[in-house]
C-alpha cells in the first residue's frame, strides 16, 4: 500500500507597533514506520513506506477569499517618494513647514465625523521594506506612492508593487503619482504602463490618482484632495 504524506501548516504571528501578524506557511514531510504483517506460512512481511521528498515553500502564501477586513490605510513606497508630505496634507489641509522623511514608522489619524482613520505609514529605504509585507494583514486599504519626477526607480516600483498585491489579490489599491508638478515628471499614463498596472488583477479595486504637495499653500492642491475624499470614502464602506 503506498505511503501518505503528511503537510502541516503553521502560521506564526509577529506583533510589531500598531499590533500586525503576518502567517508564514511551510511544509514538512514524515515517513511512518514500517507496517508489519503476516504471511500464510506464519513469517513476517513488511510494507515499507517510501519517502516522498518535499521542498520548502518559498513564495509569499496567499490570502485566498473572503479575507478579512482590517482597520488601518497602510501607506508605502520608495523613499522620496513624498508619502510623509502627503500624510501631512490628509491631516491639516496643508503643508506650511518641510517635514523630515520617515526612518521608520508614521501614524496618522484623521477624525471625519463618527469615523477616525488611522494611516500607518512605513519608510522606503531597503531595510524598512522588510516590513512591508508583514503589515498587510491589518491593512483595509493600500495607499502606494510613486515619485513622477524619478523613473529610473520605476522597475524597482513596480517589482515591490507586484510583490504586495500578489500576497494579498483583494486589497484595494491606490496609487498616487506625486511629484506631477516636477518639470521632469512622468505622466500618469506612462507610469501606468511602466508599473503594469493592467495586469494587478480582477481582485483589487485600484485607483490612480496624480497628486503635488507645495509647501506653503494654504490648502492642499486637488488631487490631494480627491485622494483624502477617496480614501475616507473606502474606508467607510461596509
Amino acid at each position: 500500500m503506498p505511503g501518505a504524506r503528511e503537510i502541516g501548516l503553521v502560521g506564526a504571528a509577529l506583533a510589531l507597533t500598531g499590533g500586525v501578524a503576518c502567517a508564514v506557511c511551510y511544509l514538512m514531510s514524515k515517513t511512518p514506520k514500517p507496517k508489519k504483517t503476516v504471511n500464510e506460512d506464519g513469517s513476517r512481511k513488511e510494507h515499507v513506506h517510501k519517502a516522498t521528498k518535499t521542498e520548502t515553500a518559498l513564495k509569499t502564501p496567499i490570502i485566498s477569499e473572503p479575507r478579512t477586513a482590517g482597520t488601518q490605510v497602510l501607506v508605502l513606497g520608495l523613499d522620496g517618494a513624498g508619502k510623509t508630505s502627503l500624510l501631512h496634507c490628509f491631516s491639516t489641509g496643508s503643508l506650511e513647514q518641510d517635514v523630515s522623511p520617515t526612518q521608520g514608522f508614521n501614524a496618522v489619524s484623521i477624525n471625519k465625523e463618527e469615523l477616525q482613520i488611522d494611516f500607518l505609514e512605513i519608510g522606503g529605504t531597503e531595510k524598512l521594506r522588510d516590513y512591508w509585507r508583514m503589515y498587510l494583514c491589518k491593512a483595509r486599504v493600500l495607499v502606494f506612492v510613486v515619485d513622477l519626477s524619478d523613473p529610473e526607480r520605476f522597475p524597482l516600483a513596480k517589482r515591490l508593487l507586484h510583490q504586495l498585491l500578489s500576497a494579498d489579490p483583494c486589497l484595494p489599491l491606490v496609487l498616487l503619482a506625486n511629484k506631477q508638478d516636477v518639470p521632469r515628471a512622468r505622466g500618469i499614463t506612462d507610469l501606468y504602463e511602466a508599473l503594469d498596472l493592467g495586469n494587478v488583477g480582477d481582485g483589487h479595486r485600484l485607483s490612480v490618482i496624480g497628486t503635488q504637495v507645495k509647501k506653503g499653500k494654504s490648502e492642499a492642491s486637488a488631487g490631494v484632495q480627491d485622494a483624502r475624499d477617496l480614501i475616507i470614502e473606502m474606508m467607510s464602506d461596509d
